[in-house]
């Protein structure tokens, strides 16, 4: 069972019905940097019981990829949390192909699902798919990523996105000590994660608005002048791309004695492809600091060696746990709220987020968990001891728990 929640009642759902009641609130751009300290627990949106009458409690969840080790343990996480409670669950993923997501949950809605929890290949191609659900009365809860320009998504569970990217540029930040330098001038580059992901904006910006100043006053600079997010943006978060493009950075701009001093990496798809063109094409002789997020089994590896500095971890466990109990609490009616999250009763951080979260059309509801730092000196007492997502492996390693 990997809902944290200590006095969740496990129960059969009773044959139920679904519709969803959700206002639109702004239009404000989705582009710029969240107001983190803007919160409320005023809303009340809620599901009614008006959908299913088929006696079947079913979920449909849609996964974007296998291909990165986080969103296999997301669909594992979540289909055993559902079931857990007596859910059916119907868990596709989509190869990273837009149109196979789409299609899926076509098939879901007809087949008659009653929720449907999505994390999204590209959260811009989806506002079709999402009228047709809200057609059917079914509600939609985006997980992880955002669900852009439709009005028809009723909540968003993901952690705190712009703070992983700050933790990623204070890392940085410190590691370079660049409010001690005098004088000394340090060079950075940037890799950013796909730009059809919301997600990989709020990182971004979170990580840039720790490094600018700094970029400003001329203690950091960016030789390539590659520090915009649509041209540091990596599609599908991919190794392969993400290495492809330093290996021609380094070759037109650190080819002399130029040194590389740091590289921000927005998670560790792109940060392994970054360390492994640096190794196989950078003579610049010094250490590079090299960010990351998911702590990925390969890349807790790295940290241990030293080719990555940092990683940002986020239990995925929690993001579950959460996603599953809210969807259950909206299931019976209750509304979503600060207070819903307290009479839960976790022994972790969520927050109910009514203000970040612009999708276009809506501001939409956010569940947002904290992200935590994880470095070689901290990973084991972290990932091991207070979380035990983690065990040590017999070579020393970590592995993924079972």
């Amino acid at each position: 069972m990997v809902l944290s929640n200590r006095h969740y009642t496990r129960y059969l759902i009773a044959p139920i019905t679904l519709s969803l009641m959700v206002s639109a609130c702004s239009t404000a751009s989705k582009t710029s940097a969240p107001d983190n300290t803007a919160k409320s627990d005023t809303d009340d949106t809620r599901i009614d019981n008006t959908h299913s009458e088929d006696g079947i409690d079913k979920i449909g969840i849609s996964m974007p990829t296998q291909y990165l080790e986080r969103w296999t343990r997301d669909g594992n996480n979540l289909k055993a949390s559902f079931e857990a409670l007596g859910y059916e669950v119907d868990l596709r993923y989509a190869g990273n192909l837009i149109d196979t997501q789409i299609d899926a949950i076509y098939e879901m809605i007809d087949d008659g699902v009653d929720v449907l929890v999505i994390g999204a290949v590209d959260g811009l191609s989806l506002g079709k798919v999402m009228e047709k659900a809200h057609e059917a009365g079914i509600p939609v809860v985006a997980y992880d990523r955002l669900i852009c320009n439709t009005e028809y998504v009723s909540a968003y569970v993901s952690f705190d996105n712009y703070q992983v990217g700050r933790l990623q540029g204070e890392y940085i930040k410190n590691a370079l000590e660049l409010d001690k330098v005098t004088g000394k001038i340090y060079n950075i580059e940037f890799t950013a994660g796909d730009s059809v992901d919301n997600n990989a904006r709020f990182f971004f910006n979170g990580a840039m608005d720790v490094l600018k100043p700094y970029i400003d006053k001329g203690t950091l600079k960016v030789p390539s002048g590659q520090r915009d997010f649509y041209t540091v943006s990596t599609s599908q978060w991919s190794t392969e791309t993400a290495n492809v493009r330093f290996q021609i950075l380094i070759g037109s701009y650190y080819s002399g004695d130029r040194k590389l001093d740091a590289v921000l990496c927005s998670n560790d798809s792109t940060s392994i492809g970054v360390q492994d063109a640096i190794r196989d094409n950078y003579n610049g002789g010094n250490d590079v600091v090299i960010t990351g997020q998911d702590c990925d089994v390969e890349n807790l590896r790295r940290l241990m060696d030293g080719r990555q500095s940092m990683d940002v971890y986020k239990n995925l466990a929690y993001e579950a746990g959460v996603t599953v109990m809210l969807v259950d609490s909206l299931y019976h009616g209750k509304e979503m709220s600060q207070s819903l999250i307290d009479s839960w009763d976790l022994d972790y951080e969520c927050v109910y987020d009514t203000q970040s979260y612009d999708n276009g059309k809506i501001v939409v509801p956010a569940f947002l968990l904290e992200p935590v730092e994880i470095t070689s000196d901290n990973m084991v007492q972290e990932l091991v001891d207070n979380y035990g997502t983690y065990v040590i492996s017999e070579d020393g390693s970590l592995q993924v728990a079972e």
